[in-house]
C-alpha cells in the first residue's frame, strides 16, 4: 500500500480535519504577521527621519502607516487568538502533557500582545495631541513589544522541534522542568533571528510594493518616492543577511533534526557524496522522479565537503519519519523559499548598484514591476518556510517524544469538519473586511491629497499635499469655505495632517 494511504488508514479519523483546520488558520494568520512584527519598526524609522529632517511628507506617511498598523493589529489579534484556542481544543494531548514545559512561550506572547495594544493606542492618540519629541519617544518601545510576541511564539515552536528542559518519569511524563533550557533550545536562536529578519524583509517589500505599483501608474511625486525608498531600503539591506541566516538554520537542522533535513532534501539513504535535487518527487520506494540533480552538492551544502555523510529517511523506521508525500511537500516548500530568497538577493543588488553608481532610485519600469511582485513573493516564501518547518517534523508534534496522532482530540471527525467550514466562512469575511477598510482608507487619503492640492492646504496656492503641518493645530478654513471632513477637534489618525 502507498505510504501516504497507509498513514491515513492508521491515523485517527479526526486527525485530518484537525490538521486541516490548524493549517488553514496558521496560513491565514501568518499573512498578517510581517506587518504586525515589522511595520512598527519601519514606521518609526520613517517617523524619526521626518522629525530629524523636518520632512512633512515622511511624517504624513508615518501617520498613515500607523493607521494601517492599528487595523492590521486588530485583525491579527483575532486570528492569533483563534490559534491559541485551537492548541487546547484540537491538541489536548499536547497541552495536557507538555503545557507546563513550553507553555511559558504563550504567556510571553499574551503579555506582548497586551503591551503592543497599549503602545499602538498611545501612538495613534499622540498625533496632533502630544509634542513631537514626546510622541516619538513614547512610540520607541513599540517595535520591542512586537519582537517580544515573536519571541514567545518562536520559543514554543523551537521547543517542539528540539525539546529540552525536562526529564521523563517512569510513566513517561515530564518532570523537573527547567524553564530556561525549555525556552532557549538549540533551535531557538536560529529560528528566532531567521524569523525576525524574514518579517522585516517581507514587510519592507510588501509596503514598498504598494508604492512601486503607484510608480508604474505614473505617481512619481516625492510622496510615492519616499514611501517606496524607506521600506525597500530596509528590506534590500536585510535580504543578503536573511540568505546567510537561512543557510545557517538549514545547517542547524542538519545537526539537530537529521531526519527532517533528509525530508527537506529528499535523501533516502544515508551516505556521503549526496546529490542535491532542485524540486523532484520522492516515491515510497526511494526513487526520485523529475527535478534537477546536482551531484554531491547536498553534502557540500551540509558540511562544506563532498565527504559529509547526510542522514537518509531510511535511518529510522517508517512510522518515525515523514511519508514520501510529506517529504516531497517539505522539499518543494524549502526549494520555493530558497528560490524566492535568491531572486530577492538579485533585486536587492540591482537596487544597491543603481544607488551606489547614480545616487538615485532606479528608473527602469522592469525594476518597479519586480519590486511590486516582491511583496507577494516574500509572503509566499514565509508560508513556504512554515510548511517546511511543520511538515518536515512529521509524524512528531514534539520531536521524537509525541506523535501528532497521540495529541489530537478524540471527537467525531464530522464535528471538526463543520468547525473547519465555519472558520473558513468567518475568515473570508474578516479578510474581506480588512481589505475593504484598507481600500476605503486609501480612497480617503487620495481625495484628501487632491483637495489639499487644489486649495494649497487652505493656506497658499503654492502648497502641495506634502505641505501640511505635521504637528500642532490644523490650517484655518477660509471664510465661506465648506467645513472639511477632518476639521474635528479629535480627527482620526489616518486623515491628512
Amino acid at each position: 500500500m502507498h505510504s501516504t494511504l497507509q498513514a491515513l488508514t492508521d491515523a485517527p479519523a479526526q486527525l485530518l480535519p484537525a490538521r486541516s483546520l490548524m493549517a488553514f488558520t496558521l496560513a491565514s494568520h501568518i499573512v498578517l504577521v510581517p506587518l504586525g512584527v515589522a511595520l512598527p519598526l519601519i514606521t518609526l524609522v520613517l517617523h524619526g527621519y521626518g522629525l530629524r529632517r523636518g520632512d512633512r511628507t515622511a511624517l504624513l506617511l508615518a501617520r498613515r502607516w500607523s493607521a494601517v498598523m492599528a487595523v492590521q493589529f486588530a485583525i491579527g489579534v483575532v486570528t492569533g487568538t483563534v490559534l491559541s484556542f485551537e492548541f487546547g481544543l484540537l491538541w489536548p494531548g499536547l497541552m495536557g502533557r507538555w503545557g507546563d514545559v513550553f507553555g511559558i512561550g504563550f504567556g510571553v506572547e499574551a503579555w506582548a500582545f497586551f503591551l503592543e495594544a497599549v503602545l499602538i493606542a498611545i501612538y495613534l492618540y499622540g498625533w496632533r495631541r502630544l509634542p513631537a519629541r514626546t510622541h516619538f519617544l513614547l512610540a520607541l518601545p513599540l517595535p520591542a513589544a512586537a519582537l517580544l510576541g515573536a519571541f514567545g511564539i518562536l520559543a514554543a515552536n523551537s521547543w517542539m522541534n528540539t525539546p529540552r528542559g525536562f526529564r521523563l518519569d517512569s510513566a513517561g511524563n515530564p518532570v523537573d522542568v527547567k524553564i530556561w533550557k525549555a525556552v532557549f533550545t538549540p533551535m531557538f536562536g536560529p529560528q528566532y533571528w531567521h524569523f525576525v529578519v524574514a518579517m522585516l524583509v517581507t514587510a519592507g517589500y510588501v509596503v514598498a510594493g504598494v508604492y512601486a505599483a503607484g510608480w508604474l501608474r505614473g505617481r512619481r511625486d516625492r510622496y510615492h518616492r519616499l514611501g517606496f525608498a524607506v521600506p525597500f531600503t530596509v528590506a534590500a539591506a536585510l535580504t543578503p543577511v536573511q540568505f546567510v541566516l537561512g543557510d545557517s538554520i538549514a545547517r542547524k537542522v542538519f545537526h539537530e533534526q537529521p531526519v527532517k533535513f533528509a525530508a527537506m532534501e529528499i535523501v533516502w539513504k544515508t551516505g556521503a557524496h549526496t546529490p542535491e535535487y532542485l524540486f523532484g518527487r520522492l516515491h515510497p520506494d526511494g526513487s526520485i522522479s523529475g527535478g534537477i540533480r546536482i551531484p554531491q552538492l547536498d553534502s557540500v551544502l551540509a558540511g562544506f565537503s563532498t565527504d559529509t555523510r547526510v542522514t537518509g529517511l531510511t535511518s529510522v523506521p517508517a512510522n518515525a519519519r515523514p511519508t514520501a508525500t510529506q517529504a516531497t511537500i517539505a522539499h518543494w516548500a524549502f526549494d520555493i523559499m530558497v528560490g524566492i530568497g535568491s531572486l530577492l538577493v538579485v533585486l536587492a543588488l540591482w537596487y544597491a548598484l543603481v544607488w551606489l553608481c547614480r545616487r538615485r532610485l532606479p528608473a527602469s519600469a522592469w525594476f518597479y514591476r519586480c519590486a511590486a511582485v516582491a511583496g507577494v513573493a516574500s509572503v509566499v516564501a514565509v508560508e513556504s518556510g512554515w510548511i517546511t518547518t511543520e511538515v518536515g517534523r512529521q509524524p512528531w508534534i514534539v520531536y521524537e517524544n509525541m506523535r501528532v496522532a497521540e495529541a489530537v482530540r478524540s471527537t467525531r471527525s464530522t464535528s471538526l469538519w463543520i468547525m473547519f467550514a465555519l472558520v473558513v466562512v468567518v475568515y473570508v469575511c474578516v479578510f474581506a473586511s480588512f481589505l475593504a477598510v484598507l481600500l476605503t482608507m486609501r480612497t480617503r487619503w487620495r481625495l484628501a491629497d487632491e483637495e489639499d492640492g487644489r486649495t494649497g492646504g487652505a493656506c497658499s496656492p503654492r502648497q502641495t499635499p506634502e505641505s501640511g503641518l505635521p504637528y500642532g493645530p490644523r490650517p484655518a478654513v477660509p471664510s465661506g469655505a465648506p467645513p472639511r471632513s477632518d476639521d474635528a477637534a479629535a480627527p482620526p489618525p489616518e486623515d491628512q495632517p
